[in-house]
């Protein structure tokens, strides 16, 4: 264990979309999972308790198919399922490593996932479990993000880690344009009022009214993960006030 360890419960937010290549067109690349749960694995064995929120963009995305037609309850429920399926794959990949895990369904499937339930979660985390939050929030209109938020504040997470393929918050697209200015740290209003599309609006609302902070880091480069979550400084960070 680190001399001086930051954290010790943490929240990770992983997007669907980071589990595949941008060429790929599958739903999960598996190489991309297991190096995913190596670094998880890596981070847990330092004693962290880790709880993972995990998106299920990399097979559907509900503002999309609401765009083209879709009612939007049907359309967000349909990706809560999806969120259920990417939790089932890295719960396999992180037992292939011994990492002992639980999912947590906001959308009762009692064959394969738990549903949540706050003190069971936070008793999971205690006894060292890796817990992974599916289904978002269970409610249609509210995504991950939002999910992320509230499940860190529900099991007194001290810390959101958004693992993103970007390495942080830019003021344009990084992508599109080569004079994108990067900020290493912001505060929520600053997200809210620039209208970053790094975090949606809700989310950054409630991170706010809790003094909850976030880091947006960059999944894609190897060790990100366990070297922002025992405290390098890595991405951008978004809290009450900027240090």
């Amino acid at each position: 264990m680190p001399e001086q360890q930051k954290y010790k419960r943490v929240l990770l937010k992983i997007s669907g979309e980071s589990l595949k290549e941008d060429e790929c067109n599958c739903g999960i690349d598996f190489k991309i999972m297991d190096r995913i749960a190596r670094e998880i694995k890596e981070t847990s064995d330092y004693g962290i308790e880790v709880a993972v929120v995990i998106g299920g963009g990399n097979f559907w995305r509900g503002v999309n198919a609401s765009a083209l037609g879709m009612e939007r309850a049907a359309a967000d429920y349909v990706g809560m399922i999806a969120t259920v399926m990417n939790a089932i794959a890295l719960q396999d990949a992180l037992e292939k490593r011994a990492v002992i895990t639980r999912v947590m369904s906001a959308i009762t499937m009692q064959e394969i996932a738990e549903p949540f339930i706050r003190r069971r979660a936070v008793r999971h985390l205690e006894k060292k479990r890796v817990v992974i939050f599916a289904g978002g929030t269970g409610n249609p209109y509210f995504s991950t993000d939002t999910a992320a938020a509230l499940r860190a504040l529900e099991i007194n997470a001290e810390i959101i880690f958004k693992a993103t393929k970007v390495d942080g918050v830019y003021d344009k697209d990084p992508l599109k344009f080569k004079g994108a200015l990067k900020f290493d740290e912001l505060t929520y209003l600053d997200v809210i009022k620039k209208g970053l599309k790094v975090l949606d609006s809700t989310a950054a609302t409630l991170c706010m009214d809790n003094n909850l902070p976030i880091v947006i880091f960059d999944i894609t480069k190897n060790g990100n993960i366990k070297n922002a979550i025992l405290g390098e400084k890595i991405g951008t960070i978004i809290s009450r006030g900027v240090s």
